[in-house]
């Protein structure tokens, strides 16, 4: 009884091993794998290239890898740079209606961008900003601002003022306060919005679908494939693995920077 329980265990782990290896590889079994990439090679390197010959050249995936790539980054800095540099304005400057501002910034984070999606598509269109990645970058830029505003200033404002009021007896100005200072102070909050943002953009298809038609990303060639490609589910599991590699990539080197940047900018100090 013992043995046999012990086979019936061993097969199930030969199976869940195999499921796993077929979900990362992307194949739906060997003969029929070759028998639609073409191929009488059975090896892995064959099934492999067949592989990387479906996502990459037919249906474009690598291009749209790239087109993810072109959108993600600059999107993801740009609201990080804007926001720390606002973020400082409101932590440690003084000017008229500071917490008022501050304040409309934060309910700002109310607004859903589904609402702006129509208004903005038609100034796009007056622009010619649509189907841009100018357009993109804008879009997300500003719906990324008043978190990452909100996440900068508190983060920022829980940092001693002793550190800032001695470098400005010493005649810092405020610009280099900010770029000795308080940047390289504020890592880990910058490292917690770039997780966030950066995230949230590689896996968007909304705004890429309508801001980003000409130029699809990951997201929207993945359902792409879905209608010419409908029976080939090895192509599509191939395509959502090579989708979140990066993502994993970027989280796993910024993790030890995640939590401390989140909670230090959750609270008030």
């Amino acid at each position: 009884m013992d043995s046999l329980a012990g086979g019936e265990k061993a097969e199930v782990g030969k199976l869940g091993v195999r499921n796993y290896a077929d979900a990362l590889v992307g194949y739906k079994g060997t003969q029929d794998y070759l028998t639609d990439c073409g191929q009488e090679l059975d090896s892995t390197l064959a099934k492999f290239d067949c592989n990387a010959s479906d996502l990459l050249n037919p249906e474009g995936m690598g291009r749209a890898f790239w087109n993810t790539i072109l959108v993600s980054i600059p999107s993801a800095l740009l609201p990080i740079l804007f926001a720390a540099f606002a973020a400082y304005a409101f932590a440690w400057m003084d000017f008229p209606g500071r917490m008022w501002i501050f304040a409309i910034l934060v309910g700002l984070q109310v607004i859903p961008l589904q609402m702006a999606l129509v208004p903005i598509a038609r100034l796009y269109t007056e622009v010619g900003l649509q189907s841009t990645f100018v357009g993109i970058w804008l879009f997300h830029t500003g719906f990324g601002l008043p978190y990452a505003i909100y996440l900068m200033r508190n983060f920022l404002g829980g940092l001693p003022r002793e550190i800032f009021e001695s470098v400005y007896i010493d005649g810092a100005s405020h610009w280099t306060a900010f770029w000795k200072l308080a940047m390289p102070l504020s890592i880990p909050a910058i490292a917690s919005l770039g997780i966030f943002q950066f995230l949230w953009i590689w896996n968007d298809f909304l705004v890429a679908k309508i801001f980003l038609s000409s130029n699809p990303v990951l997201t929207v060639q993945i359902t792409n494939l879905i209608d010419p490609r409908g029976g080939n589910w090895h192509i599509l599991t191939g395509a959502a693995f090579l989708s979140f590699i990066i993502p994993m990539l970027v989280f796993f080197g910024l993790q030890r920077f995640f939590v401390r940047g989140l909670l230090a900018g959750s609270v008030k100090g």
